[in-house]
């Protein structure tokens, strides 16, 4: 009797073990790669055949139920068959004189999931050599949202909420140009998300969970913009200076408001430690991971701006002064209302010059507020300097091509590209790129100093990129934003987001992204050098110019 016991217990110990159950995750996370691989490679579901997301969400009460892998991959079996028959087509040859960038690209889940069995990856892969095929060629307006209507959802049931990721993660998935330069594998992201997505309790909830998967992107194109969140927008209240985060303080930098920080005694150089009662390097930790950025300084950048924001009218804020902790009450004011006298910026600010000749014949740019019709006064008047500093820590607006005329002799390529293979989806190819400059025997003959810092994000660094072919050209500053190319937009009717679209790469495929244009001369502003009101980068680049140095 012992015997047979023993042998009953074996024999269902080796049943459990052959079919383990598996988890909602686990499950989840197959049924998304699948249901994104045969939304973008399925020639029936690719052409639109099919509403997909409603097929998924049919799907789903069969997927919760499944209980072991061979279940599961019946379920995904069927579910594919009754997408009708995949016609064989004749070998798909690589076009000619195409060069592919498959540091994204990775099928290999396929064969290597274990929720899979062998017929369900072999049928996979027919459908990957059978692949929808199209001439379509992606562009700065790619519109991504393919078979699916994303702008009536709501979120407060779990479906919708796994739809939407399911969406945002392939999309990520097949056509992010800088998937492989993330901190975290995007699959680790995908397993990461679905428990915070099935265990959202309301919008809010799935909202952070989404903006916690959006910043593993590691890139600093991308936002997360909730709409519901813009009815608190006329209660917001604002610290009246910009400031900057050095050393995990916070050091004004420009006076936004100037009756308001006269009121609290705010100046230039104030070094802030605390907002209510929190230091910053715990605000640094508290919102690390709800915004996106390629590097260190451009997070920093990003978080500034929350930390001058408050929804409350009064915050306590710790000054350090002297070596003394000083904490103020201070009334926070949305000072942009124009339409309150009390709230206005104060005198009328001296206009920008948009460039001038400094001392020892130096010209100076301001690439920020420089337009094109502003060009060829700008050239007029420096062409005779000895070297011109070109300050592309700020946003230009498209005057990169005409300046590059005047500063090469040559039209020198800058910039080459990938874009996403539409015909292999996850597969990017490279593309010719941009070119600047043209023959020109008159060509500025003096120096070239460009500035740059970790605001000089996306057009910023391309110019600079196309600045470098003058040959002549030192980069002096620090790290930049590092996310370079287009931006393609994301707008649903409950948020707004976006990624970078392409790849953009110097001539020799040196990358970009999160690295940004390494400077020549690398100078950053010290607290000291701020509260004496002095621009460090500018000094040590009119120093390089009179000492080579």
């Amino acid at each position: 009797m012992k015997k047979i016991t023993l042998l009953l217990l074996l024999t269902f110990s080796q049943i459990v073990l052959s079919n383990p159950k598996i988890t909602e995750t686990e499950k989840l996370t197959a049924t998304c790669k699948i249901w994104g691989f045969l939304k973008y490679y399925h020639p029936k579901v690719a052409k639109g055949d099919f509403n997909w997301d409603q097929q998924l969400l049919d799907v789903l009460p069969k997927i919760e139920q499944a209980q072991t892998k061979e279940e599961f991959s019946l379920i995904m079996t069927n579910w594919i068959d009754s997408l009708g028959e995949v016609p064989v087509i004749a070998p798909i040859i690589p076009q000619k004189g195409v060069e592919y960038f498959d540091k994204n690209f990775d099928l290999s889940w396929i064969n290597s999931n274990k929720l899979f069995s062998k017929n369900l990856s072999k049928k996979l892969r027919f459908i990957e050599q059978n692949r929808f095929q199209t001439d379509e060629e992606i562009g700065p307006d790619f519109r991504p949202f393919k078979n699916g209507n994303y702008f009536d959802l709501t979120f407060d049931n779990k479906q919708s909420r796994i739809v939407t990721l399911f969406m945002y993660w392939n999309l990520i998935e097949y056509f992010f140009s800088y998937k492989y330069v993330m901190d975290q594998k995007w699959d680790i992201t995908l397993e990461k998300t679905i428990p915070l997505v099935l265990d959202a309790k309301n919008e809010d909830d799935f909202y952070t969970a989404m903006r916690k998967a959006a910043s593993k992107l590691n890139d600093s194109h991308v936002e997360f913009y909730i709409y519901k969140y813009s009815k608190f927008d006329e209660d917001r209240k604002y610290f009246p200076a910009d400031c900057k985060i050095m050393d995990n303080k916070m050091v004004v930098t420009k006076i936004l408001a100037d009756s308001l920080a006269q009121s609290d005694d705010i100046k230039v150089g104030d070094v802030i430690t605390k907002i209510n009662d929190k230091t910053i390097k715990d605000l640094i930790a508290e919102y690390r991971d709800l915004f996106t950025a390629s590097n260190e300084p451009s997070l920093l950048d990003k978080l500034i701006k929350k930390f001058l924001i408050s929804n409350s009218d009064n915050v306590n804020v710790e000054f350090l002064k002297d070596g003394k902790y000083t904490t103020k009450a201070m009334t926070w004011y949305d000072y942009h209302d124009s339409h309150r006298n009390e709230f206005k910026r104060g005198p009328k600010k001296k206009k920008k010059e948009k460039f001038k000749v400094l001392d020892n014949n130096i010209g100076y740019v301001d690439m920020g507020i420089l337009k094109i019709e502003n060009v060829p006064d700008m050239i007029e008047s420096l062409k005779a300097t000895k070297a011109i500093v070109f300050d592309l820590r700020n946003y230009p607006r498209g005057t990169y091509d005409d300046i590059a005329k005047f500063l090469n002799a040559h039209e020198e390529k800058f910039a080459i590209y990938t874009y996403p293979d539409f015909s292999y989806p996850g597969r990017f190819k490279w593309t010719e790129g941009s070119s600047g400059g043209t023959e020109n025997k008159d060509n500025y003959k003096g120096k070239v100093i460009v500035l740059l810092n970790e605001e000089s994000l996306s057009q910023s660094e391309w110019t600079a990129m196309c600045f470098q072919t003058a040959g002549n050209t030192t980069i002096i500053g620090s790290q930049t934003a590092g996310a370079d190319g287009n931006v393609i937009e994301l707008d649903l009717k409950q948020f707004h987001t976006r990624y970078t679209g392409i790849g953009v790469y110097y001539p020799d495929k040196r990358e970009t992204q999160r690295i940004g244009i390494v400077p020549d001369i690398e100078v950053k502003p010290t607290i000291k050098g701020i509260q004496e009101g002095r621009d460090e980068v500018l000094e040590r680049a009119l120093l390089f110019i009179e000492s080579g140095k």
